[in-house]
């Protein structure tokens, strides 16, 4: 598709200029053409983490180490901070003991209880004698699995004295000093992780566009996201629809959507507003004018169009998806038919205009072709 513009460059009138002799109206126009037409959302959306831990402590003591620089990037299962393990490593040795004290008793109760069922074979001990010694075997040995369960914990506690990184991801601002003494659970935590790669941007889709996105979904189509800085002027990073949340929002009409996005050069930071262009789908050899052609009136938007003999007819006209610069024309118009683009002041219908010509004070400038 080609669209054609010639630009009027107007100098001022004088006794030697055409037009004034004429009295036609000089104007800019373009031709209409046919191309494909990318149909693009734009919708506000924020930068979203896909996993922000408070990292927290699981007991209590007294922080010995912190062993991560602020800002850095961890992967999961590196060691963030050390607690005082020593309370915990006397609890256990004190545990321990108290098992095998235990064990030792069961050990000593179950020889005796095999020695108490012979002697009742043999008719020579009391069978609620034995019977007693078979009821301090079974105590015994709720005992011992009780005192198995006490040290098994208290190794637990010493394993949460290392405070491991629970994703990958990048550290924020400490807010905890070594030496402090913190808690399970602090409010605050000891430090923010935030996953920074991939990450992803939540936006809101109308309810009315819906359909083409839900349908593109099911057929397993990808959908590529632009995110755009917020001033809507600079494509920030690339990336593709991965969610369409399963309700409509009744108060806004609106349906929440979440783009993955690799940011791998971390362009994309969270809770950063960017403007999110979704593309949906692609007008095929739609019939395209420059957006600056269509003007609005009483019935709606028209253009004007320069018939053969250089009078303009307005012509109301039935639009459909735009960018920033082509518009698709739904009907009002025919492939080939030329629109004025520039100088459509005092225009009206049957008014007879000029088109100046390369070196006739106008250049004509090739548009893009599509």
């Amino acid at each position: 598709m080609a669209v054609v513009l010639a630009v009027a460059f107007l100098r001022p009138h004088s006794h030697t200029s055409k037009h004034a002799r004429t009295g036609d109206q000089p104007v800019a126009v373009a031709t209409v053409g046919r191309g494909d037409m990318p149909v693009i959302l734009t919708e506000l959306g924020t930068v979203v983490p896909i996993t922000n831990v408070t990292v927290q402590s699981r007991i209590d003591g007294y922080l010995m180490q912190v062993l991560f620089t602020e800002g850095q990037h961890v992967h999961k299962g590196d060691l963030l901070a050390l607690i005082d393990t020593r309370p915990y490593e006397v609890l256990l040795a004190q545990y321990q003991g108290q098992l095998e004290q235990d064990q030792a008793q069961l050990a000593a109760a179950r020889v005796d209880n095999a020695r108490y069922q012979r002697l009742i074979r043999q008719n020579s001990v009391a069978a609620m004698t034995a019977k007693d010694q078979q009821y301090k075997v079974e105590q015994l040995e709720g005992t011992v699995k009780a005192d198995q369960a006490l040290v098994d914990n208290e190794k637990l506690q010493i394993t949460y004295c290392h405070i491991l990184a629970p994703v990958d991801g990048r550290v924020g601002i400490r807010q905890v000093d070594m030496g402090n003494y913190i808690t399970a659970g602090q409010t605050n935590g000891l430090v923010i992780l935030t996953q920074m790669q991939p990450i992803s941007v939540i936006f809101t889709l109308p309810e009315n566009d819906i359909g083409p996105v839900a349908q593109r979904l099911h057929e397993g189509t990808p959908l590529p996201v632009e995110a755009w800085d917020s001033a809507n002027l600079t494509r920030i990073a690339t990336g593709q629809v991965s969610v369409l949340d399963s309700q409509i929002d009744t108060a806004t009409g609106t349906v929440r959507m979440r783009a993955i996005f690799p940011n791998t050069q971390e362009e994309l930071f969270p809770n950063q507003f960017v403007n999110a262009r979704l593309l949906v789908s692609t007008d095929h050899n739609a019939l395209l004018v420059p957006t600056n052609a269509l003007q609005t009136g009483p019935n709606g938007q028209f253009v004007y169009v320069v018939k053969a003999d250089n009078t303009v007819e307005v012509r109301n006209v039935k639009v459909g998806h735009a960018n920033d610069t082509m518009t698709v024309l739904n009907d009002g118009v025919k492939e080939g038919e030329r629109v004025v683009t520039d100088g459509v002041d005092h225009l009206r219908d049957g008014v007879k205009v000029s088109i100046p010509q390369v070196g006739d004070g106008a250049a004509a400038t090739q548009g893009h072709k599509g």
